[in-house]
């Protein structure tokens, strides 16, 4: 079974975010970044896959700027076999990264896509859905588990309720969401293996893809500063303050 991961580049999780000026968009310079988070964890997953013996390929793929080559190497390090990077500095809306995808569906016939639930800068939660339209696929969003039972991928996913495992054929696209797995760190000597493991780049028209985006930003603002809170001495001068100066109760 061949694997197919996308990762995303994104500000790190741990770095606060800060808005430029202009408000025109988030400021981005001198700002460390890293796989987004739900991709590192789809990474991870294919590479259990791999050393279960039920993958025999993993492969990864971002579209983005020169400098995402570093997640690539990153994703490598973790254990994947191969990465291609198609590169454009143009945002890319959802429906452009499923469209990409669905080319590189047709070159290089994985038999199943994993991608992150969404991206920590967008939280769009879309490309997966729109890769299982375009390519008329089975999908299965949010997965906590996954597992091949006699050719048939099987993925448990939270929902409401409990939850809910989905029998599909192959190929397919998941979606993976945090209590997936937990991914491992990168060890010197996978780092410096890495740098040998192939890293094809090419531009992103190479897809036959124009990089003109359907969404256009207007602007960027961070959210309003919360008062502080205070502390109350009983319940009925909680009550009093619901009732007077909130006005939540009446």
């Amino acid at each position: 079974m061949k694997l197919l991961v996308a990762v995303k580049r994104v500000v790190d999780f741990n770095v606060k975010i800060r808005v430029k000026p202009d408000g025109s968009d988030v400021e981005l310079a001198n700002v460390k970044m890293g796989i987004n988070p739900f991709c590192e964890i789809a990474v991870e997953e294919g590479v259990r896959l791999r050393e279960a013996g039920v993958a025999t390929e993993l492969v990864v793929v971002t579209f983005g700027p020169a400098a995402a080559a570093e997640q690539l190497r990153h994703a490598l390090a973790l254990g994947a076999d191969r990465a291609l990077h198609y590169v454009t500095d143009e945002p890319l809306s959802p429906l452009k990264v499923a469209q990409a995808l669905q080319k590189l569906c047709e070159q290089e016939q994985p038999d199943l896509v994993l991608l992150g639930k969404q991206s920590i800068d967008s939280d769009n939660n879309q490309v997966g859905q729109m890769l299982a339209a375009l390519n008329d696929w089975p999908l299965a969003t949010f997965a906590s588990a996954i597992k091949l039972v006699e050719g048939e991928l099987q993925v448990t996913r939270e929902i409401d309720g409990g939850l809910e495992t989905l029998g599909m054929v192959l190929p397919a696209v998941v979606t993976v969401d945090l209590r997936l797995n937990e991914p491992r760190f990168a060890s010197l000597p996978n780092i410096m293996k890495a740098k040998r493991k192939p890293l094809e780049s090419q531009p992103f028209t190479a897809l036959g893809l124009d990089v003109g985006s359907e969404i256009r930003l207007l602007g960027v603002m961070a959210p309003q500063v919360r008062n502080a809170g205070v502390r109350v001495g009983s319940v009925d001068e909680l009550l009093d303050k619901l009732r007077h100066e909130a006005r939540v109760l009446l």
